[in-house]
């Protein structure tokens, strides 16, 4: 691992597959764990038992799939059922407002080249064929591995208008940002008003370390001793402006974020020359994937909702680095595989049972920079499109359990602050814009208290 690798950016997107996303790369790379688009029919199929009907694995360009797959433990249990990958078409049938005209999406992948960003990426830099998100189950669940290698034994997303259903939320657990700062690691989130991460309540004392993505961007151009040594960026998840690709938000929006993020960093020499960016996606969002999810090790004891003994689906990940040569990387991985490696090349403390275990990428880096051409100096940003009216009142189970966890965070601190409290809670909602507007506030006056 060479120890010109200074900085490590983390860029999670969301509710998209590998095959989706990136099986037709294994045209560009024949050995790569994707699709064969040679395939006559193809061979990946689908029987949707309600309308007697056989759905294939086809080109299939859907830019803002809605209704949203559903995506829960449960329905991604139905989905992998029992390793036949053979249950997603059957289960977006059962999705209230799922159109038959929209059945094949389930099953579709993008084109070579129907996603410039991600796929001029992905023939420039490291492909993980083989990154399985960390449980089968929805965004929460999944992204709480990404910072302290388990999700606390709950498998579901919150639930409820005012207040979440509490044992989803209580993650008391050690995060890598603790362990970062027990080194003098320096490390930022950063984010788009509404940071799922302050779910982690060994957070809540470090509001210092969260900054809007203006900062990130600031961040960039800045000196690049100056940049923090682990970021981890979070999308919009909600608004006009959504930009996570969580249907139905347009595809599109991500690949203008990825590239500017990815074109920031090519800029700034210095930073470019030191950092690993890590592209990945926190679960498959209920699109199909062919590839059975393999056995898994178990983070810890808290094992009553689910074993945690496989991993959940196969998602897109991209190690992006003039030290990481263009290709594939066969290895299983899942997210707490960015855990074990940080932890390795900092020498931190250690955290769950899955992190100790996971592969990790360390080996995977060159011997020396590259200076070839392969790499983009600058990706185009693709224009973006705001998210349509008729799509604007619909709401995900992430974005309705931020809703609800910002009036949780709100009334952890009525004592300190009454006043804002009533404010806040006084406000008139005559839309979903209007509540996360005030989601934002809360999030925002958690975030500028004082500590």
């Amino acid at each position: 691992m060479p120890d010109s690798i200074k900085h490590i950016v983390v860029l999670m997107l969301e509710n998209r597959s590998f095959d989706q996303m990136l099986g037709c790369m294994q045209q560009v790379f024949p050995d790569l764990e994707g699709i064969d688009v040679t395939e006559m029919p193809p061979v990946c199929y689908n029987d949707c038992h309600s309308n007697a009907k056989r759905y294939y694995q086809w080109p299939d360009p859907e830019r803002r799939l809605d209704p949203s797959p559903s995506h829960e433990h449960k329905d991604a249990l139905l989905q992998i059922n029992n390793n036949k990958m053979d249950g997603f078409v059957d289960n977006y049938v059962s999705v209230p407002g799922s159109n038959p005209d929209r059945y094949p999406d389930i099953m579709g992948y993008y084109p070579l080249g129907d996603l410039p960003v991600m796929h001029a990426l992905a023939r420039s830099f490291l492909i993980c064929d083989h990154w399985f998100s960390p449980l089968p189950g929805p965004t929460w669940p999944n992204r709480f591995f990404v910072h302290s290698g388990t999700c606390n034994g709950h498998v579901t997303m919150p639930s409820g208008t005012f207040h979440p259903d509490l044992p989803s939320c209580n993650q008391p657990q050690d995060t890598i940002y603790n362990r970062l700062d027990d080194k003098g690691i320096t490390w930022k989130i950063y984010h788009d008003g509404l940071p799922q991460s302050l779910v982690l309540r060994k957070l809540w004392d470090r509001p210092d370390h969260f900054h809007d993505m203006a900062t990130f961007w600031q961040d960039l151009s800045g000196d690049e001793g100056s940049f923090p040594q682990y970021s981890f960026i979070e999308p919009c998840y909600r608004g006009a402006a959504e930009n996570d690709q969580h249907p139905p938000a347009d595809v599109i929006n991500g690949e203008a974020l990825i590239a500017r993020v990815y074109n920031g960093l090519r800029a700034n020499d210095a930073l470019w020359q030191s950092t690993l960016l890590i592209l990945v996606y926190d679960e498959h969002g209920g699109f199909f994937d062919h590839v059975p999810p393999p056995i898994a090790q178990p983070p810890d004891d808290k094992t009553t909702e689910y074993a945690f003994n496989q991993y959940g689906i196969r998602v897109p990940a991209i190690l992006i680095s003039p030290w990481m040569r263009a290709g594939k990387l066969p290895t299983v991985f899942d997210h707490t595989s960015i855990l074990k490696y940080v932890i390795d090349k900092w020498g931190l403390q250690g955290l769950t049972d899955r992190v100790a275990k996971a592969n990790t990428f360390a080996g995977s880096f060159l011997p020396a920079m590259r200076n070839d051409d392969d790499m983009p100096k600058q990706l185009v940003v693709p224009e973006e499109s705001p998210m349509p009216a008729e799509a604007s009142e619909s709401v995900s189970e992430h974005e309705q359990a931020l809703i609800s966890f910002a009036r949780y965070l709100d009334a952890s601190m009525i004592d300190s602050d009454p006043q804002g409290f009533l404010d806040r809670t006084r406000q008139e909602y005559s839309s979903i814009g209007d509540k996360v507007a005030v989601a934002e506030q809360r999030f925002k006056a958690f975030l500028t208290r004082k500590v």
